[in-house]
């Protein structure tokens, strides 16, 4: 148990306090949680599964394996996506503690319309339980070390045209929010290679009297050094009046053609970026390793 009392930031809240310290009462504390959470926003939370075990007599957490499959969550803007963050501006208790094993699959789980089918494990990720004045319970993240690092994959895959079908429903609304009309939008997404992929994006857009076509090419590419490099980045059209108006947005995606991203220095220490993958057919499958 830590004498630190100082306020506890961005904490999701676990409920009330004493920490649960049996499996089934973690997972029926995590069931509520993802319920008060998730609730207005999902379907199907009836169907999540979730199986816990603690280590008695301390306060880590052996294994939490959550199958979240039928599992339905809508698309949400800014202003409607939860955020569970609270701070404790009261804390009496901190305890540091760790979760072993953390499992999610989901076969598949639907988010914003997409069926993915979900497959995740991290390991040895560190946590503390706080508890505040009034009674609550909270995890606070702990941050990872490089004496203590984390490790664990993740793979997620989708149809690739339910992906386009995604991506054409959110620019109609976003569209129609600025006054246009979305009548058409075909997006080419191609590998070029484990750790490559360019997409071509075309568009026939009409408001009012106007109508023309746009396009929107950009490459992604991933080296062995885990650096991001963004490339053949450009919008076009023939109409010379969109034309036109595409020159702000061009002004913005030139500033990011050729931009480099180091992904593995912008994680926190103890996080290892070890291999990144995304295989592109009918499928697209993202694979991510750490540590």
């Amino acid at each position: 148990m830590s004498d630190d009392q100082s306020p506890a930031h961005d904490v999701l809240p676990f409920g009330r306090a004493p920490r649960p310290d049996t499996g089934p009462a973690l997972a029926d504390r995590l069931r509520e949680v993802m319920t008060r959470n998730l609730g207005d926003h999902a379907t199907g939370l009836d169907r999540v599964r979730i199986d816990a075990a603690t280590v008695p007599g301390s306060p880590d957490v052996q294994s939490l394996d959550v199958d979240v499959t039928g599992l339905v969550v809508r698309a949400m803007g800014a202003a409607d996506a939860p955020d569970p963050a609270e701070n404790v501006e009261h804390v009496t208790a901190r305890e540091e503690a760790v979760a072993r094993t953390i499992r999610a699959q989901g076969h598949p789980v639907t988010l914003a319309g997409v069926a993915v089918d979900l497959d995740a494990e991290i390991r040895d990720l560190r946590f503390t339980w706080v508890e505040g004045a009034d009674g609550s319970l909270s995890i606070e993240e702990s941050g990872q070390s490089t004496e203590h690092p984390v490790s664990g994959h993740l793979r997620a895959a989708a149809s690739r045209d339910a992906l386009v079908t995604t991506v054409r429903e959110l620019a109609t609304k976003a569209l129609a929010d600025q006054g246009f009309t979305l009548t058409s939008l075909d997006v080419d997404l191609t590998s070029r290679g484990p750790r490559a992929a360019s997409i071509v994006a075309s568009a026939k857009i009409r408001k009012g009297f106007l109508s023309a076509s746009a396009q929107i090419t950009a490459t992604a590419e991933i080296d062995q050094a885990m650096v991001l490099t963004l490339s053949n980045i450009g919008a076009t059209s023939r109409n010379p009046v969109v034309a036109a108006l595409l020159l702000a947005v061009r002004g913005k995606l030139e500033e990011v053609d050729g931009k480099r991203i180091d992904l593995a220095s912008s994680l926190p220490p103890g996080v290892t970026l070890s291999d990144v993958r995304l295989d592109v057919g009918e499928q697209l499958v993202l694979s991510v390793r750490v540590g």
